[in-house]
């Protein structure tokens, strides 16, 4: 498959929503609380506005499946996936470490991602079959020997209800069991995904994600050598969030998924 063109286009995508988020940065906003309780802000809503009107231009016959503004073309068989600032917690704090995703499906699995962050200029591409660069040079994950020597990562335990918060403990304490090696982090979005494909992370442990929050991820991690997956071991396509969302993992170290597996019970 040739994404070379889906790359210019996914990359002026990426563009046209930084020059929108770069001049709210650490500015007064005023968010609002959606019917999820998660917060928006007109930033969000501006930057997918700026990445849909370059796809209705130029193309049109694709789908798009937006956070902020739903679903076009449901039934084509080419799907663009946008979240236009994933992490607007971190984005209304003042904390740069969220980022946009742009993902395009084929049928519906993942096949290309990109995870910018317009403020430090930090952009990860990657596509399946294809490889993962960081601002235009190939990256690759880490070998990870063990659970127990592992960096696990994970947005916030908030997220978790009772019985996730249950296995991802089970992760978290096979992890903390080697105090010198093993270490856990907490905050990052979609910017842990893009420092697991560059070798600084081993595992990131999610749940309750939406299509826009994943899929972008997967052609990034996948090309960088890592594995996504459900936390059955299920590859991730767009069927996967179902009603309540997909727990996720990625790991550096596809070795190490079974012993992840294992750990959560």
């Amino acid at each position: 498959m040739d994404l070379s063109q889906d790359i210019i286009i996914a990359g002026r995508l990426a563009d046209a929503a930084g020059a929108v988020i770069r001049p709210a940065f650490r500015k007064e906003v005023a968010p609002e609380r959606k019917a999820d309780s998660s917060p928006v802000t007109e930033t969000d809503r501006a930057a997918e506005a700026a990445m849909r009107a370059i796809l209705e231009s130029e193309r049109s016959t694709d789908g798009i499946v937006g956070e902020e503004y739903g679903t076009r073309n449901e039934s084509a068989g080419r799907q663009w996936v946008l979240d236009p600032i994933d992490g607007t917690v971190s984005f209304i704090a003042g904390r740069p470490i969220f980022g946009t995703l742009i993902a395009l499906m084929q049928d519906g699995w993942p096949v290309l991602g990109v995870i910018d962050q317009p403020i430090s200029g930090e952009r990860w591409v990657g596509q399946i079959g294809g490889g993962t660069t960081f601002n235009g040079k190939p990256v690759s994950t880490a070998p990870c020997r063990a659970l127990d020597q592992a960096k696990l990562a994970t947005s916030s335990p908030h997220y978790f209800d009772a019985e996730q918060a249950d296995a991802y403990m089970k992760v978290a304490g096979a992890v903390g069991r080697n105090e010198r090696q093993g270490m856990i982090v907490y905050g990052g979005d979609c910017y842990n995904y893009g420092l697991l494909a560059s070798g600084h992370i081993d595992i990131v442990c999610e749940a309750g994600l939406q299509i826009y929050d994943y899929a972008a991820l997967v052609p990034v991690v996948e090309g960088a050598g890592g594995t996504m997956s459900d936390w059955q071991g299920n590859p991730l396509d767009a069927g996967s969030a179902g009603d309540k969302g997909a727990d996720v993992l990625a790991l550096g170290d596809p070795a190490r998924l079974d012993d992840v597996l294992e750990a959560m019970g």
